[in-house]
This record gives structure tokens, C-alpha cells and sequence, in this order.
């Protein structure tokens, strides 16, 4: 039985060499005919996806977090299943997200609540109509005179507050949030900046195409039956089509990024300039996660002399900058070099030096951490 990605493909093939002239090409369009009336398109009618709905809590999800901090299902106690429905990958994969936003907002909620963390709004004079974004601030990060502590997190769907959203919904809250982090600095006496790299743009619906003028060519058949005519046959292919290659055609949306924040490079410079720099802290420490990594030396070559004169340590996890590609100078490899340490993923015991790729900032064994940073 083939499946509908086997059907789709063999269908593209159908039509571009149907469409090419020739002997041989039409002997063996004649031969994916035969291949393609043998498919039964009935069972493949019965794997139609379900809905792409899903709920928008976690109640209606029927999962909460136990006690431990781990995501079970609130009836049978089992872990989060990907394969909710056989053979439905796409499906799988758009509840997954579902759930990831719902577990975004879960995390932001903690943040406020059990954190006592508060919502800044970048950029800081933005209107109420252009798009925005915010970061997380403790009640003294700013005021603290002597310690500030800054979380960056990797690139991708995580927002503030979360290192790795497949730790948390696999693992536990304490391994792919910032939670951890922040209650830990905050008990030491640490001011606490959460920043939110990845929230570049506002996405919305894309305005319908307005429908093609009529040809001026068009035959002299009435209109009203030449539209009926067309419709049924656009109809068909559009159906076909849609059946077999996008079950459920989701909506078009295009993005508005977000001003001086539309990328994480760019957030994180604008986090320095407006929040780090003016912050009373003497020592700012910052914990910088993959891509965090590579945004954090793009800021050091673009306010080197500010960072050396605010930054005591930088600890970074599994970064991914790369001094030579960033053309990062050597005055900023030499402090790298004194001032930061890179955990990796490693086998060896924990701190166990790892042989470094260049000579900018000494990598250590994360003993076999992935994805989220040490605790």
C-alpha cells in the first residue's frame, strides 16, 4: 500500500511528463497510469486527517504538572505521547506546538508568580499600535549596586523563561526552564534580567488575493456558463490536490517584525543599550545558551568597550558563535578567552576540560547535558 506521500509524488510525476512530448515519455506516463489505478485511493480516503484543533489549556489538554515539575496526563499519570494517532505525522506535530504554546504561557505565568518577575515591554516607547515585545525583570534589577545576573536563551520557538521546550514537556520544569536559574539567583542576592530573543514579529492572516480579471480573449460563450465551467474544474483540481498533499490548508500569514528587536542579535543589543547598560549593578554575569552564545559575541563586537567594562564571567552552554565567522577581533577572543567558559556535551565528568575547536573560550564536559544548560 502506498502511502500519500508516495501517491502526491507520483502524481507530480504524472503531470510534468504528461506534459512532455515524445514517444518515450508517453509510454511511460502510460506506465505510472497503470501504478497509479492500483492505488486504493478509498483506504487512503480513510487516513484523512482529523480537525487541526486543538485545546487551548492544559485541562483541556488533560495534562498537568505533578509535584516533580513533570507533564502527565491527568488520568492515566502517563507521559506526553507525540503519537497520539498513528500514521498522522503532521497532525502529531501541530498538537505538539499546541501544546508548546499553552506550556509558553504556563512558563510566563511562573515566572510572575512564583519568580516575582515583571513584564517590560520592548521596544520601551513602543505605540499601542505597532507590534512588541517584553522581557522579564526582577524588582531590583535594575536598582541591585552590586550584582545582575542575564539569561539568553537559544534560537527557535522558546520564549523568556525557557532553555528547551522538549525538556520540558519530556523531562521536567527544573530541566528546560530558567527557573531554576532565577530562584537560585535571587537567593544569593542577584538583580535578574529574563530576555526573549526569539519574539522578532507579530504574525498575521494575509489579506485573500483578489480574484483575476476575466481574459479579454475569452470566447464568446456566455460568461455565466463559462464561470460555472471553470469553477467545477478548479473545484476538481483544487480539491484533488488539497486531498492528498495538504489535507487541511492552514492560512497564509506573512510577519511584521518587531522594531530594533527583529532578530535575536539585534534584541539582545537592544536589551543592552536600553536595560544592561543602565542598570546600577557594578558586576552583570550572564548565562548565554546556543545561539544566546553567538548573540552575545555579536554584542561584544558591536559595544566591546561597554561589555568588558560591565561583564565579570559569562557562562555559556553548547554555544554556537564562532569568532572567526563573526570576525570577532583578538582583543575580544583574548577576553573570551579569560572570562568565559563553554559547556558541551560530553561524556567525560562534569568541568572535565574538552578540546577546544578555536582559541576563544575554554569548553568544559557538561557530562552529558543536552539541550538545556547544567544546574
Amino acid at each position: 500500500m502506498l502511502t500519500r506521500p508516495c501517491t502526491f509524488i507520483l502524481f507530480i510525476l504524472w503531470i510534468t511528463m504528461a506534459q512532455i512530448p515524445g514517444q518515450e515519455n508517453k509510454e511511460k506516463t502510460t506506465a505510472l497510469k497503470d501504478l497509479l489505478s492500483r492505488i486504493d485511493l478509498d483506504e487512503l480516503m480513510k487516513k484523512d486527517e482529523p480537525p487541526l484543533n486543538f485545546p487551548k489549556t492544559l485541562e483541556e489538554f488533560e495534562y498537568a504538572f505533578n509535584e516533580q515539575g513533570r507533564l502527565r496526563h491527568t488520568t492515566t499519570g502517563e507521559a506526553y505521547a507525540f503519537n497520539a494517532r498513528e500514521d498522522l505525522h503532521r497532525w502529531n506535530q501541530k498538537r505538539y506546538e499546541a501544546l508548546g504554546e499553552i506550556i509558553t504561557r504556563y512558563v510566563y505565568q511562573l515566572l510572575e508568580t512564583k519568580c516575582n518577575l515583571t513584564k517590560e515591554i520592548v521596544p520601551v516607547d513602543a505605540t499601542a499600535e505597532e507590534p512588541r515585545s517584553f522581557i522579564y525583570l526582577s524588582a531590583d534589577a535594575m536598582s541591585n549596586p552590586t550584582k545582575l545576573l542575564v539569561l539568553i536563551q537559544g534560537c527557535g520557538v522558546v520564549r523568556a523563561g525557557q532553555w528547551a521546550r522538549r525538556l520540558i514537556i519530556n523531562q521536567d520544569l527544573d530541566s528546560g526552564t530558567q527557573i531554576p536559574f532565577i530562584t537560585r539567583a535571587q537567593e544569593e542576592g542577584y538583580g535578574v534580567m529574563v530576555l526573549n530573543p526569539n519574539e522578532n514579529h507579530l504574525e498575521v492572516e494575509r489579506p485573500a488575493k483578489p480574484a483575476p480579471l476575466p481574459s479579454p480573449e475569452a470566447s464568446d460563450e456566455p460568461a455565466e456558463k463559462r464561470e460555472r465551467k471553470d469553477d467545477r474544474e478548479s473545484k476538481k483540481k483544487r480539491d484533488f490536490y488539497e486531498k492528498y498533499r495538504n489535507p487541511q490548508k492552514e492560512s497564509e500569514t506573512e510577519q511584521i517584525p518587531i522594531r530594533e528587536n527583529g532578530s535575536p542579535e539585534e534584541h539582545v543589543l537592544y536589551v543592552w543599550d536600553h536595560f544592561v547598560s543602565k542598570a546600577a549593578a557594578r558586576n552583570v554575569f550572564v548565562v548565554a545558551h546556543s545561539y544566546g552564545g553567538l548573540s552575545l559575541v555579536e554584542l561584544m563586537i558591536q559595544r566591546e568597550a561597554q561589555v568588558k567594562n560591565r561583564v565579570c564571567a559569562v557562562a555559556m552552554t553548547d554555544s554556537i558563535h564562532n569568532v572567526w565567522h563573526q570576525d570577532a577581533n583578538k582583543s575580544i577572543q583574548e577576553w573570551l578567552q579569560q572570562h568565559c567558559r563553554n559547556w558541551v556535551s560530553s561524556p567525560e565528568p562534569l568541568d572535565t576540560p574538552v578540546e577546544p575547536m578555536l582559541s576563544d573560550c575554554p569548553r568544559v564536559s557538561a557530562a552529558g547535558q543536552e539541550n538545556g544548560p547544567i544546574h
